[in-house]
């Protein structure tokens, strides 16, 4: 199954997380989302919103440029 990929560089909270929102309606149960951020809340953005719409985090890791980088299944 492909991932989905969006990448959130430069946009501020809580546009990452709107832009999140908007992809993932229009995927299946099941699919996964690969999104890379740069905003200082994204990791902890990230988890709330996953609690939040039910979601699983499967990932968060740090990027070499100090962007983070997350996979989401719907």
């Amino acid at each position: 199954m492909p991932v989905k990929e969006l990448n959130a560089k430069g946009l501020k909270c809580p546009q990452p997380q709107l832009k999140m929102t908007i992809l993932i309606s229009k995927m299946k149960p099941g699919e996964v989302i690969e999104v890379v951020a740069d905003c200082d809340t994204f990791e902890d953005d990230v988890r709330k919103w996953c609690t939040r719409n039910q979601k699983a985090l499967l990932w968060m890791r740090q990027e070499k440029d100090g962007a983070k980088r997350c996979q989401v299944r719907v």
